[in-house]
């Protein structure tokens, strides 16, 4: 392992709290604050933040969990703990 366990988890919780911070800002300024200014844009005859609200924090949702997915297979292999390397358990 070529980082200690403690900066493997700070990493993580870091990860962590930066994505969901992302989210709650997005989630809350798109669909809250900012869907008077949103909705003066229509889509698809919808205002845009009505369907900011119901769909766009959804997808920013998403693509955020696919972002930890990616970020966290990094830092796994950087600390040593690619799952290819372990080997598949025994059936006997």
């Amino acid at each position: 392992m070529s980082m200690s366990r403690d900066a493997y988890w700070r990493g993580q919780l870091r990860r962590i709290v930066v994505l969901l911070a992302i989210w709650a800002a997005v989630a809350f300024g798109l669909s809250i604050a900012l869907a008077p200014a949103l909705n003066q844009v229509m889509l698809g005859g919808i205002p845009l933040g009505f369907w900011w609200a119901q769909q766009g924090s959804i997808l920013v949702f998403i693509v955020l969990i696919l972002v930890y997915a990616i970020l966290s297979d990094r830092a796994d292999r950087a600390a040593g703990l690619d799952e290819e390397d372990v080997p598949p358990p025994s059936t006997h």
